[in-house]
Parts: structure tokens; C-alpha cells; sequence
């Protein structure tokens, strides 16, 4: 059964900015450091996933696509299963043939990324992907223990800022 929780952000109990990325990366084993980097929605898909497995696609970034591969009738199907383990020589491979077929595809037109993704910063994985055995804790300053539950997580995007 689903609990839905209504809160506003003027409540007594509400965690601090400090205390709220350590429960953030703590919980999905990150190292935020600015709430900003939150944007891409990848932390909230995990913390949905967690009590409720199954009931976010995390995989959808590669069904995106490969159905892009499907209309342009490209056949190389994308190993997903390996990609999201975050393992070095899976995800070079696959970046290698993908620079591949981009060099045989791409004309170098105009192409302006920034617009494309209207100013967007671009989701990257950081050295974080690899799979996380994600245990549930007691929340900072909460006096009652979440379960105790243990599932295989995969982090699949997180944004980052350019450190200056």
C-alpha cells in the first residue's frame, strides 16, 4: 500500500540544506553538492524506485534510444543490461562504435547543442554509475527506522555543474 504524504515547506520537521544531501547521498551513494544537480530528476526516479521497484523505468534514457535507432533503421541493438552496471569496458566499447557511427553519419552542419536542449546543462553519469547496494537507514532526525530493504540500484544520470 501506497502512503502519500502531504507536506509543505513551512513544517518544523523539515531537514536542513546540509543534512538533506547527506540523506541524498547517503541513500544513492552520490556526492552532490548543490541541490541544482538534482534537475535531471535520475535521484527522484531512484528514491520512487526503492520502496516501489520496478515502477520507474531507469532504462528509459536507452529505450529513448534505441527507438531512435528503430526509426532510422539503425540494427545495433544497445547492450542495457551492461551499460547501467557502469562497467569501464562496456560503456567504452559501446561509446566507440557510437563515435563510429557518428563520424559516418554526421555531415557537420549547423548544430547548436545548447539550443537543442534550450540551454539545458547535459545529464552526464559520473564515476558513480557502478551498482549500488542501496540499504534503507533511519531518516536525520527521525525518531522511527525506515525497513531495513535491500535492492541492486543503478544510477543512471545525475547532472554536474563545471566546478570553477
Amino acid at each position: 500500500m501506497t502512503v502519500d504524504i502531504y507536506s509543505t515547506s513551512v513544517t518544523s520537521d523539515n531537514l536542513s540544506l546540509h543534512d538533506m544531501l547527506a540523506w541524498i547521498n547517503e541513500s544513492l551513494q552520490l556526492n552532490l553538492m548543490k541541490i541544482q544537480q538534482l534537475c535531471s530528476g535520475a535521484a527522484h526516479c531512484q528514491f520512487m524506485d526503492m520502496p516501489f521497484p520496478g515502477s520507474v523505468a531507469l532504462k528509459k534514457n536507452f529505450k529513448i534510444l534505441q527507438a531512435g535507432f528503430k526509426r532510422m533503421v539503425v540494427g545495433k541493438v544497445i547492450p542495457v543490461d551492461k551499460l547501467v552496471k557502469g562497467k569501464f569496458q562496456d560503456n567504452f566499447e559501446f561509446v566507440q562504435w557510437l563515435k563510429k557511427f557518428f563520424d559516418a553519419n554526421c555531415d557537420e552542419k549547423d548544430y547548436d547543442p545548447v539550443a537543442v536542449r534550450q540551454g539545458q546543462k547535459t545529464a552526464v553519469a559520473p564515476s558513480l554509475v557502478a551498482p549500488v547496494l542501496n540499504k534503507w537507514k533511519k531518516p536525520l532526525g527521525s525518531s522511527t527506522a525506515a525497513p531495513q530493504r535491500n535492492h541492486l540500484h543503478f544510477y543512471i544520470l545525475t547532472v554536474r555543474q563545471k566546478r570553477n
